[in-house]
């Protein structure tokens, strides 16, 4: 044997450890990559679902109108049902505040926080205001209010609502979808928008009223041009037909609290406080400003008061 040479039995025996050693490395990296898998399919079938469950109960937040200024609340995410909670009925008191909540569109916000301070007097409610400016009933597609409606009045809890929608709903209907479902203004025989616009209108009495609730709701005054005013006049009838068929509905007529003798748009009214006639009127000719406001408020207030004695309210 010459040197440099290696028998056949050593040439072997080096090239088996190292193809063991070899080999150890890939079985372990497929043992770990097994394992991996397995991990991760079972955390996918047994514990994907507490992730989405503990990512769907997270609350949300809404921004609404409390004592005058935004606050923020929780909100839960929306309910599957259509019916909200059913309100206990109690006899309120200082020490059991009725819960009073105040929905709608500019006009809401425009009455509701000198209602808020005549109900505040009263000692015995409790008020919360959520409106939205260019909003109401016609345009889902911009702001749904069933949908909040649904979250706000389970958080609220309320014994009564005020509502009122309109300022903005005399256009053409369109659906959540941005679809149209009534593409036209409603004119004076249009029963196409009245069967619809009057459906929505329904939907919302019959859930605001649901559950032991009063619920008021504030009509629309006339506007100062002729051809709005007939477009108005329209919408008013249906939500006046729609309330009219639920007796628990409480409707405040605000056409005719701001219209003149002769039936007509008016820009003075006299203020009962103290019986001197006042400018009622924003400068767009339909907006109440703090005058006309503040007389509104005068009447949904009485309503209110009407109430908490039917409930056996001592005021």
């Amino acid at each position: 044997m010459s040197y440099g040479q290696r028998p056949p039995s050593a040439g072997r025996s080096a090239v088996s450890r190292r193809t063991y050693r070899v080999r150890r490395l890939v079985v372990l990296s497929l043992v770990l990559a097994l394992g991996w898998g397995v991990v991760t399919l079972v955390s996918g079938v047994f514990g994907g679902d507490d992730a989405k469950e503990a990512a769907a109960v997270e609350p949300t937040m809404n921004t609404f109108i409390s004592d005058g200024g935004p606050t923020t609340a929780p909100t839960l995410p929306p309910t599957t049902t259509t019916e909200p909670p059913v309100k206990e009925v109690t006899v309120p008191s200082a020490a059991d505040p009725a819960e009073v909540l105040i929905l709608g569109d500019s006009d809401a916000g425009t009455f509701g926080p000198y209602l808020k301070s005549l109900l505040d007097d009263t000692g015995i409610v409790t008020t919360e205001l959520d409106y939205k400016t260019s909003s109401g009933l016609s345009r889902p597609d911009f702001f749904d209010w069933p949908a909040h409606m649904r979250s706000i009045v389970p958080q609220v809890n309320p014994d009564i609502v005020i509502a009122t929608f309109g300022g903005n709903d005399a256009q053409g209907l369109r659906n959540i979808d941005e679809s149209w479902a009534v593409p036209r203004e409603p004119t004076a025989d249009d029963a196409e928008w009245r069967e619809e616009y009057g459906r929505r209108v329904g939907e919302v009495m019959d859930y605001l009223s649901d559950g032991n609730r009063t619920l008021i709701w504030v009509g629309i005054p006339n506007d100062d041009n002729p051809d709005v005013t007939a477009r108005m006049q329209v919408q008013d009838e249906v939500v006046r037909a729609e309330a009219a068929e639920r007796p628990d509905v409480v409707f405040i007529d605000t056409w005719a609290r701001f219209s003149g003798r002769n039936g007509g748009w008016a820009e003075f009214v006299v203020d009962p406080r103290d019986g001197e006639g006042k400018d009622v009127r924003a400068d767009d000719g339909f907006h109440l400003n703090e005058n006309g406001a503040e007389i509104l408020a005068l009447d949904i207030a009485d309503a209110v008061r009407l109430d908490l004695r039917a409930r056996g309210a001592a005021i």
